[in-house]
């Protein structure tokens, strides 16, 4: 709970940021809500590519862990 609690903690002031420096950039508001709230499609493929790459070690480290905790717990009983 803790975690999802901070997520959103930091989820809504960036949100505000990304609006605020589109609308500074001279986008209206309706195209600075898209760009924030869609931005798969402002990325370039470098970006997204980026991105699954990301995605792909944070499963992966997330899974290493798991198996992590697992063996200790089998190597205490």
């Amino acid at each position: 709970m803790k975690f999802f609690g901070i997520t959103v903690l930091l989820l809504v002031p960036l949100v505000l940021l990304s609006l605020w420096m589109d609308i500074l950039l001279g986008f209206d508001l309706d195209n600075s809500v898209k760009h924030a709230f869609n931005p798969f499609l402002v990325k370039d493929r470098a970006e997204l590519i980026l991105f699954v790459v990301l995605l792909i070690i944070l499963l992966f480290s997330f899974i290493y862990r798991r198996k992590e905790k697992d063996n200790k717990s089998k190597g205490q009983q």
